[in-house]
């Protein structure tokens, strides 16, 4: 499980905007300078990673992801669901 949270938190850093290293599970998505576009990508990466369908709609104007810690949680749910 620690290697799941490890490596959601390493796709997540590839996210972030120049400069920024920082990256702590109560971070906001928005705050840490990840946009809309780059969450989008961020999901590819990661249903790819873990061979898994994210339930995710861009069009929703209310993000189901808001912090590292809602997407880390979700990966690990959607990965123990697979197994």
């Amino acid at each position: 499980m620690a290697d799941t949270t490890t490596d959601v938190l390493d796709l997540i850093r590839k996210k972030l905007p120049p400069g920024k290293t920082e990256l702590k599970m109560e971070d906001r998505l928005e705050d840490l300078g990840i946009d809309s576009l780059s969450t989008v990508e961020l999901i590819f990466e990661l249903e790819e990673k873990f061979n898994i369908q994210i339930p995710y709609n861009a069009n929703d104007t209310e993000p189901e992801f808001q912090t590292v810690a809602e997407v880390v949680d979700a990966i690990k749910k959607l990965v123990d669901k697979k197994s």
